[in-house]
């Protein structure tokens, strides 16, 4: 071996012996007659002292330079009193180098290492063997091989198999748009990259398999976010003959046991809270609970008022008119408040009306507002006795389509939370039960909120006569305002996923097309069963207190799905093309 030791494995327990490093250079500092080198391998850092009592090797220091690889033998010392470095696990010792190699030399690098600097995304993808190399990215590469570890080694414990699934397979509606693969030896006709390993994860309980896990690569052709990429890995989860609450509570265990191996945090209790729940409190079905702020329904109070904005929501069953109250809120400057008006106009709220409670003891007169003309006094005191306002406070009001009012004040809470530092805790776990069977789309017609393998809370019968209300056994895993993983008991009896199918409009031909070996599978014994699939990039994004996937992944891809290291993706050859039965059209000029 070249090395006998990585830098982090250095101690003063060390203190007089020889150590072989090997490394890159990631500082020089040059005192003369006495050389530091920083030298960086996979683990950390270690000082290395080169003096001129050894020729040969000062000489060699003198000409190294940042990121140079390089090999050094030397004798491990403690640091003098007061010159300890706190920060690296090696900082109580330095090496007193007399042997070095340089194995590679290294041309100038297009941006630092040694400190974070703003280069730009574009640039560090650009180069991200070189981005790899920073410290800060490294350490989020070695903490998701420690959580994958532990959750392979919890699962391993608890019975599972891990069983991998094919990559070329079927489309299948998932809810975003696939990647294509054409075939070669099938002319005219394509595999898609799996959204997720949904339907062969239900094929395995199918074939008895009982406990299944696999950390899957998935691909979704979507527009992206900071937790969204083209590909991302998924820590996904089957299970036979248990119910949803067995699995919440055996991957609450799981999740909590993570945190505390890997962390060392204990997380508190799950609460569980409804659909229907987190969507009158917070506006959003993954609410962050560590924010203590709350929406209320206020309509009845406003159905007979003459502010037409009020009464028209409220006596519209498809809207909603909520409040939410920010304790203090009352010193808020006004262009504080346009600024906040402006942020909700991104999810299409039209205004943003507020009261601001300076006195309450003094009546409408103790209250600042452009609406409280508009609302009779004993309306007003309800709506501000409900909401809890106090002298010094303000409430905001939304007042639009339900789904405008629930994105726009559900926002607003979440950018007030941490404007103003309400955070009541570091971590706020919850489950989000009882979602909706279906949404409707803007045209009357249903799509499956999940996926259309989800198993209702009712008979097939009662699923047609309830399409709106019907509910689902799906659940939600949410941390700080992420949904971490979400999940579902299956649909196990053949009558049932074709009565699903029939209600999404899919047809019996098109039933057995898409979906006919799944239909089959159901009609030979299949088990009860249901799983979860959590995101892995967003899970290590959260423990590593990063903003996005992108710096917990090793090469993720740009906003616009690209990989500019790499190039792709790429034009092809034509022979290539032909040989896949393909053929580009001009892309007109208005496109």
């Amino acid at each position: 071996m070249m090395r006998s030791h990585y830098c982090s494995q250095l101690n003063k327990t060390m203190n007089g012996r020889e150590i072989t490093l090997c490394g890159w250079v990631h500082r020089r500092r040059d005192h003369g007659g006495v050389i530091f080198l920083d030298i960086r391998d996979r683990d950390g850092l270690a000082q290395v002292v080169f003096d001129q009592g050894c020729a040969e090797s000062f000489a060699t220091a003198s000409r190294v330079r940042s990121e140079y690889v390089v090999k050094i033998t030397g004798k491990v010392r403690l640091r003098p009193t007061g010159a300890m470095n706190v920060n690296i696990t090696s900082g109580a010792i330095e090496v007193l180098g007399y042997e070095l190699k340089i194995l590679n030399e290294a041309e100038t690098l297009p941006f630092s290492l040694n400190e974070y600097s703003d280069v730009g995304e574009e640039t560090r993808l650009r180069y991200r063997f070189l981005d790899l190399r920073r410290p800060e990215i490294a350490k989020n590469l070695h903490l998701r091989s420690r959580i994958t570890i532990n959750i392979r080694r919890f699962l391993d414990e608890h019975g599972f198999l891990d069983v991998e699934t094919p990559i070329l397979t079927l489309a299948t509606p998932e809810g975003a748009r696939d990647y294509l693969v054409p075939s070669r030896t099938h002319a005219g006709s394509f595999f898609a990259l799996p959204q997720s390993p949904q339907l062969f994860k239900q094929l395995l309980m199918v074939a008895g398999f009982d406990r299944y896990y696999q950390i899957a690569k998935c691909f979704r052709d979507e527009d992206l976010r900071t937790d969204r990429q083209p590909e991302f890995t998924q820590i996904d989860i089957e299970t036979s003959f248990l119910n949803e609450q067995e699995i919440m509570s055996f991957t609450e265990q799981m999740i909590c046991n993570l945190f505390k191996e890997v962390l060392g945090l204990e997380l508190s209790k799950f609460p569980r809270m409804t659909f229907k729940e987190v969507m009158r409190r917070y506006g959003s079905d993954k609410p962050d609970l560590r924010i203590p702020l709350e929406l209320v329904d206020v309509a009845d109070q406003l159905q007979d008022v003459d502010y037409r904005v009020f009464s028209g929501s409220a006596n519209d069953p498809k809207c909603r008119i909520a409040a939410l109250r920010l304790p203090g809120g009352a010193s808020l400057p006004r262009k504080q408040i346009n600024d906040y008006t402006k942020f909700v106009s991104i999810y299409g709220a039209k205004g943003l009306a507020y009261i601001k409670i300076n006195k309450r003891a003094n009546g409408i007169d103790g209250l600042q507002s452009p609406i409280v003309k508009n609302i009779p006094e004993a309306n007003l005191n309800t709506i501000l006795n409900r909401v809890g306002a106090i002298d010094g406070d303000i409430v905001f009001f939304g007042a639009d389509k339900a789904k405008i009012v629930n994105e726009a004040l559900g926002a607003l809470r979440l950018k007030l939370g941490h404007d103003l530092n309400l955070l009541t805790c570091k971590w706020a776990p919850m489950w989000v039960i009882d979602f909706p069977m279906f949404k409707e789309n803007d045209d009357g017609s249903f799509s499956a909120l999940h996926h259309p393998f989800t198993a209702p809370k009712c008979s097939p019968e009662e699923l047609e006569t309830n399409l709106a209300s019907a509910l689902s056994r799906a659940y939600d895993m949410v941390l700080n305002g992420t949904e971490l993983g979400g999940g579902s008991i299956r649909i196990h009896c053949k009558e049932m996923q074709k009565a699903v199918f029939r209600l999404l409009r899919i047809n019996e031909t098109e039933q057995q097309k898409k979906f006919g070996f799944l239909l089959d599978a159901l009609k030979y014994g299949a088990p009860p069963h249901g799983g979860l699939a959590f995101g892995l990039d967003r899970l290590v994004m959260l423990m590593a207190g990063c903003q996005s996937i992108r710096e917990v992944m090793a090469f993720p891809k740009t906003q616009s799905a690209a990989d500019v290291m790499m190039q792709a993706p790429s034009v092809v050859d034509a022979k290539v093309l032909r040989e896949l039965h393909i053929h580009l059209r001009e892309i007109p000029k208005s496109e």
